[in-house]
């Protein structure tokens, strides 16, 4: 764990920090595929999301960090599962590594 906040509130804006593919119940990875990795995050960020009251709805802005362009569509149709309308504005970074080596990275933020 290193010095930060899974979440912060500033205000009626949560800033929800980078979520990589860790399942909470177990501490390991969970990342068999791609799509069981963005499912992770998704998941992840959904449960940060609704202690702190929140849902999808109320993200306005995504960044998802991926480690090959090739595979945005696989993450992307996993994201969408969980964006069906309002959706937030995001970019899509690659980088050449992440956390534990995940291959996918998102944060969001959200406004009450």
């Amino acid at each position: 764990m290193g010095p930060y906040n899974q979440a912060v509130f500033a205000g009626d804006t949560l800033y929800i920090s980078g979520q990589i593919p860790i399942d909470p119940a177990t501490g390991e990875l969970n990342n068999a595929t791609l799509q069981d990795e963005t499912h992770q995050c998704m998941k992840n960020l959904q449960a940060i999301l609704e202690e702190a009251g929140l849902s999808f709805a109320n993200v306005i802005k995504s960044t998802i960090f991926i480690t090959d362009m090739k595979r945005f569509a696989e993450i992307n149709e996993v994201y969408g599962q969980y964006f069906t309308e309002n959706y937030p504005a995001r970019e899509t970074v690659q980088v050449a590594a992440l956390p534990k080596f995940v291959n996918v990275e998102i944060s969001v933020i959200a406004v009450k």
